[in-house]
């Protein structure tokens, strides 16, 4: 296969950097939402476990132009954050961050919940009856035993930011060099004479990169579940 053209690197670069921070950011308040929904029973909580869920159900299109109506320079939180602090996320690389954030929370949280639900609770028990508070018992007890689903969600939600497409090309358009991500890139190539044979090689490297995520997925789950039962050496 050729090599790569610039183009077709930076936005292979850029559908990098956005899943990385996309996991970066989403993770440590999917695992609170996690902890949140599988240990705690309170009034509403179908309502924010469906808004959780939400994106998975909307046309990725709805959600990018909801974020588009709320963060855009026109929106009341993009108008606060420009006139209070001088961001601005719609249209910049840091709100395809945001889009693959949104798409891929879900996943991320689902899989750390169901995780979560399936220790044993006799465990965090046994660990608040020696005196330890609920943080403390969720540090040393619950967050080691969850942690393959954790390394599960993350690389899902890796994944999903590496494809994500219909709320990013809604939420930050198809900017080249600052948008345009690799599922973008195909889809722009696809749209011009000659350029299926770019649209081919970005389109190997996305399924190279989503079978390597599956794969490093399930390889780090399962090492971390011998190590949770003790079955290492």
């Amino acid at each position: 296969m050729p090599e790569l053209t610039p183009v077709e690197w930076e936005a292979l670069n850029l559908s990098l950097r956005v899943a990385f921070w996309n996991v970066v950011f989403s993770l440590p308040l999917a695992i609170l939402v996690a902890w949140v929904l599988a240990r705690f029973e309170f009034p509403g909580k179908m309502l924010l476990n469906a808004l959780v869920l939400l994106p998975l159900v909307m046309p990725p299109v709805v959600t990018g132009y909801i974020l588009l109506l709320s963060l855009g320079t026109k929106g009341p939180i993009g108008a606060w954050l420009q006139s209070t602090f001088g961001i601005v996320v719609a249209f910049r690389w840091t709100g395809a961050v945001i889009a693959a954030a949104v798409m891929g929370f879900p996943l991320l949280v689902r899989a750390i919940r169901l995780s979560m639900e399936a220790v044993d609770r006799k465990l965090e028990a046994s660990a608040a009856t020696l005196g330890a508070n609920r943080v403390w018992v969720f540090f040393t007890v619950t967050l080691p035993l969850i942690l393959p689903g954790i390394i599960a969600g993350t690389i899902l939600s890796f994944a999903k930011g590496m494809g994500e497409f219909g709320a990013t090309i809604t939420f930050v358009s198809n900017i080249p060099g600052e948008t345009r991500t690799l599922p973008i890139a195909i889809y722009t190539f696809l749209q011009v004479p000659g350029g299926e044979e770019s649209a081919i090689r970005l389109t190997i490297i996305a399924v190279a990169v989503s079978i390597a995520a599956l794969v490093i997925s399930e390889l780090l789950a399962r090492r971390a579940t011998r190590r949770v039962h003790g079955l290492d050496a």
